[in-house]
């Protein structure tokens, strides 16, 4: 097995509510769930389920197409951030672009509007719902 880099975002309470936004926006798929209460005894320090997050979520893994992101509730405070970086949307054409612009801004804000760049055919960036700010682009390496 060759070794990669994963996204793990932690949603703080929201992590059920993000999956299906982009199950619906991004054609992600659900791989797994585990709620807190799934935890078994032994799991240790963090992992223990009570009863203010026995139906949250510990870790979730969606697919987006050929990627792996992960997530969790956290520590279910409501006050999720995410401060110092994007993820990334290769798209196939220029209308994906648009398409998945469209969808992931929906509770959100287009941050720069999709345009023809030096280095894309089309590029914009958009802050979905949960604060995370993605670039959506036509990559060709």
């Amino acid at each position: 097995m060759s070794s990669k880099i994963e996204s793990y975002l932690f949603f703080d309470g929201r992590a059920e509510e993000a999956a299906e936004f982009y199950k619906t926006a991004l054609g992600a798929q659900l791989q797994g769930l585990i709620r807190f209460k799934d935890a078994p005894p032994e799991a240790g320090e963090g992992c223990t389920p009570n009863p203010a997050n026995a139906e949250k979520v510990m870790h979730m893994s969606l697919k987006i197409g050929d990627t792996v992101v992960m997530g969790s509730d956290g520590e279910a405070k409501g006050q999720a951030e995410f401060k110092g970086f994007s993820l990334a949307y290769n798209a196939a054409d220029p209308a994906e672009v648009d398409r998945t612009m469209q969808a992931l801004s929906q509770g959100g804000k287009i941050m720069m509007p999709a345009d023809k760049t030096f280095f894309s055919e089309r590029f914009g960036m958009v802050t979905d719902k949960f604060g995370i700010t993605w670039m959506v682009l036509v990559y060709k390496a």
